[in-house]
């Protein structure tokens, strides 16, 4: 495992397969977020890389590599792990979304309250270029633009994904704020 600072904040973690890399196999592009601070979470993101590799649901693509980073929201709680994956599927959106949060309970997720402590989450960032609204599921997820949990890992996705121009733009944006790490110097 290797660690690299990104100020006093962040730890950029990497791992054998994260960041890593798969041939594309078709399908609908969706960016996924992972994120847990309860227990053993990179472990967790290893073995649901691992669950993701035997499903015929989805296929993954890519892995960006792990950050920690505090928590937002309800403060009084451990650090979060985060990182995201680009995966194809020939699921629906909706579809998707019952199959990501059955995959949650699996893997142990109790929902207490709203950003609280957690041992898994798995947000849909985006799903191919689809803007939808209805009382389960928004796409592109709300305020994904704003986290640095989503931006710093999503620098590290090589692939074409659903947001790639808007990554570029918030890239132009952020320029000096994370000078010291490739997502600031990736396009």
């Amino acid at each position: 495992m290797i660690r690299r600072n990104l100020g006093k904040e962040y730890v950029l973690i990497f791992k054998p397969d994260f960041p890593s890399r798969q041939f594309s196999k078709g399908g609908h592009r969706v960016l996924l977020g992972i994120g847990g601070n309860v227990g053993d979470v990179i472990r967790r993101f290893e073995r649901l890389l691992w669950y993701f590799k035997r499903s015929s649901m989805v296929h993954t693509i890519q892995t960006a590599p792990i950050l920690k980073n505090p928590p937002f929201g309800y403060l009084e709680q451990p650090d979060f792990y985060n990182s995201v994956m680009l995966i194809e599927t020939f699921l629906t959106p909706k579809k998707l979304m019952r199959y990501l949060l059955h995959t949650e309970k699996l893997f142990g997720r109790k929902r207490l309250f709203k950003d609280g402590p957690r041992t898994l989450d798995i947000d849909m960032i985006c799903y191919e270029k689809r803007h939808m609204v209805t009382k389960s599921l928004t796409l592109p997820h709300p305020g994904w633009s704003q986290r640095d949990s989503v931006l710093i890992p999503m620098g590290y996705i090589t692939q074409k994904s659903c947001l790639s121009r808007e990554r570029r733009r918030i890239n132009k944006q952020k320029r000096g704020a994370f000078a010291s790490s490739p997502y600031s110097k990736r396009s």
